[in-house]
């Protein structure tokens, strides 16, 4: 009889988990979202095993988690922003760039939690609190960015949006000066063990609810050049969904 029900316990758990409703990470339950399959060939803190938005109210919680600690690595400072290295974990989302300042239809609108030790993006703040502002590149941080394929970055490559020379395109009131369409908007990430999560308050809640999403970890790189194309992606970690289909429903 023990043996019997141990089997049926072993039975249940093993097709919540297969239908995806839930799942574990470190070893809390984790309801909804995307789950992925722990791959031992990825970095484990970029080893996505969850990937989720929610909301309440106004606020919309993007959230992550990895198989390892999130936030662990961080690239090697070279001293200099040509040719320097960002990593990033990142929501590419179906939201419309436009709901959070850029032109409308300008590519695919995603919230990104970046470091990168070469270079401060985030002028208005100091998150280091040394009362310094253009020197925290390094500690994780958000930002919205605008992603588009951009075969200069390499074949089927991404790379953020670049501004081109003269034009003066709809930017949000935070974007950071660059000539790509990034903005800096200050939300702060909270990385947590095996977690990473920001909270962004939007005016009309909706765009996120009526929206999909995906998870991905990545390298992006700056031009050697320092000219366009500025920002690529060079190193895809992984992908939440396993090939970019966006199949997440927030609150779902």
């Amino acid at each position: 009889m023990r043996q019997n029900t141990t089997q049926r316990f072993a039975l249940a758990a093993a097709l919540a988990l297969a239908i995806g409703g839930v799942h574990a990470h470190d070893g809390k339950a984790h309801t909804g979202g995307i789950p992925s399959t722990a791959n031992k060939a990825v970095t484990a803190d970029f080893d996505i095993v969850h990937t989720k938005i929610s909301t309440e109210k106004n606020i919309a919680t993007f959230h992550m988690a990895v198989s390892g600690k999130a936030g662990k690595s961080t690239p090697a400072a070279t001293g200099k922003l040509a040719g320097s290295d960002v990593f990033s974990y990142v929501w590419p989302t179906t939201i419309d760039p436009y709901e959070v300042g850029f032109e409308k239809g300008a590519g695919i609108l995603a919230m990104a939690v970046t470091a990168h030790p070469d270079f401060d993006d985030t002028p208005l703040y100091d998150e280091n609190g040394d009362g310094k502002l253009d020197n925290d590149g390094n500690l994780w941080h958000s930002h919205w960015v605008v992603l588009k394929p951009n075969e200069a970055c390499g074949p089927g490559a991404l790379g953020v949006v670049d501004i081109p020379e003269g034009s003066k395109p709809r930017l949000p009131k935070t974007w950071p000066g660059f000539p790509i369409l990034l903005d800096s908007p200050g939300w702060s990430p909270t990385l947590n063990a095996e977690t990473i999560e920001v909270k962004v308050p939007f005016d009309d809640i909706g765009v996120v609810t009526a929206g999909s999403f995906d998870g991905v970890t990545a390298g992006l790189r700056v031009n050697a050049s320092v000219h366009a194309p500025l920002l690529c992606v060079v190193d895809v970690f992984k992908v939440a969904s396993g090939n970019l289909s966006l199949p997440g429903k927030p609150n779902q």
